[in-house]
């Protein structure tokens, strides 16, 4: 049964549209943990447009399941995570400039940067994971870089899903099963919802998590926080 961990950016950017503190990025993420979700994931980026740096820093003493970093590791992302100490750092390779995520690691190309980065976070006893492609060798590239996991980067499969369920999934499955061969964990995260999200568990149920933002909050607008946190969880364990 995976995990479900709740992405609060989009309520940050909701706030920082207006300014001032409403809606309470911090009441929110303690709120969605006592509705049941079982970590809070914040992707902090360098313009601050939703999760601020400061933010990180002041959900840090609140969470009480799991907190989980993600974004690219370029110096003042490692400095706020050795400086927070989450339990876990997801490594995202996206520009500075990128609307969302768009993309997984090369994690062959890219080894030894990767490598000592997961040496960094792992000796400060932060859970590392590597976000990447639905490609096998890139998940055999992550378990070489020394990670902890991989989080598969779904956007493929729920764009896929309505048409042919089966054929988006099967890419997810290859490179999940080559996680698990390597001895890694495995994550799961972007554009999943309330359709497409019991499939994906229900296929690869060794998922460990899920990390769901943005479809998420949408759903929230019309079912309510709650609601939606326990309907995403309802799923999760399919």
């Amino acid at each position: 049964m995976a995990r479900l961990s709740v992405n609060i950016n989009k309520i940050a950017t909701i706030r920082n549209a207006r300014g001032g503190n409403m809606p309470d990025v911090l009441k929110a993420a303690t709120d969605i943990e006592s509705f049941g979700a079982e970590g809070i994931t914040v992707h902090p980026r360098p313009d601050e447009r939703h999760i601020r740096y400061a933010d990180v820093r002041a959900l840090k003493p609140l969470i009480t399941t799991e907190f989980n970093i993600e974004g690219n590791p370029i110096p003042s992302f490692v400095d706020l995570v050795m400086e927070v100490r989450p339990d876990q750092v997801t490594l995202v390779p996206d520009a500075h400039d990128a609307i969302t995520s768009n993309a997984g690691w090369d994690t062959v190309r890219n080894r030894d940067f990767l490598k000592d980065m997961c040496k960094t976070f792992k000796a400060a006893g932060i859970r590392t994971s590597i976000f990447i492609d639905p490609v096998p060798a890139m998940a055999e590239g992550a378990a070489q870089c020394g990670a902890d996991r991989v989080e598969l980067y779904t956007a493929a499969y729920a764009e896929g899903y309505a048409c042919d369920p089966s054929k988006a999934i099967a890419p997810y499955l290859q490179a999940a099963l080559a996680a698990r061969d390597c001895g890694l964990g495995l994550n799961a995260g972007h554009d999943l919802n309330l359709e497409n999200l019991s499939y994906f568990i229900r296929t690869i149920p060794w998922t460990a998590e899920v990390s769901i933002g943005h479809a998420l909050i949408c759903d929230a607008l019309y079912l309510g926080l709650e609601k939606t946190v326990k309907e995403y969880l309802i799923r999760a364990k399919i």
